[in-house]
């Protein structure tokens, strides 16, 4: 077992498993064509739609409340 104690092997085992989990959950990953879709959208984004423009008024409203 490496040399180690068998409660260092599992904590280092746990250790590793956790940051795989960590990783697959924070990194996303996009098909080619998610890719160009995203970088599209990014380059060109659409018009802001009457529920986004109700999201901005209403956080405006709260930002001016909290104050």
């Amino acid at each position: 077992m490496q040399g180690r104690s068998v409660s260092d092997f599992v904590v280092a085992a746990a250790q590793e498993a956790a940051q795989r989990a960590i990783e697959e959950a924070t990194i996303i990953r996009l098909s080619l064509e998610d890719q160009r879709l995203m970088l599209d959208t990014i380059l060109d984004p659409p018009a802001p739609n009457e529920a986004l423009r109700k999201a901005a008024d209403a956080h405006r409203r709260f930002v001016r409340e909290s104050r």
